[in-house]
């Protein structure tokens, strides 16, 4: 009875690891304000696109990747905007980074 609750118990930890990996790979599409997370945030000394995005009642911020925020950042440096983007969340140095397949401005 013991081998089979640690075999059981072994086993549910590692599909709850697949899991976990495979909706890291999952794509998403966040809504919400995009801007300038030192021009219109104050959260950092250089300028960097991020969206906005409400979850749970809280606002989440996510810094876009390299390329999609210069090639974006023009457009939303001195105003926000509302938008939406698609890509891969992960984190990194304890900040969400979204690499974008699609941005839109609105």
């Amino acid at each position: 009875m013991k081998t089979a609750l640690k075999t059981l118990f072994v086993l549910t930890l590692v599909l709850g690891c697949v899991a976990v990996a495979l909706a890291q790979d999952k794509e998403v599409t966040l809504k919400g304000k995009v801007t300038c997370a030192k021009c219109d945030l104050k959260k950092q000394t250089t300028c960097a696109t991020v969206i906005v995005v409400k979850e749970n009642g809280k606002d989440v911020v996510y810094y876009l990747d390299e390329k999609a925020g210069k090639d974006n950042h023009k457009t939303i440096c001195q105003e926000a905007k509302d938008g939406t983007v698609t890509g891969k969340v992960s984190e990194k140095d304890g900040k969400k980074i979204i690499t974008a397949t699609k941005v839109e401005i609105k």
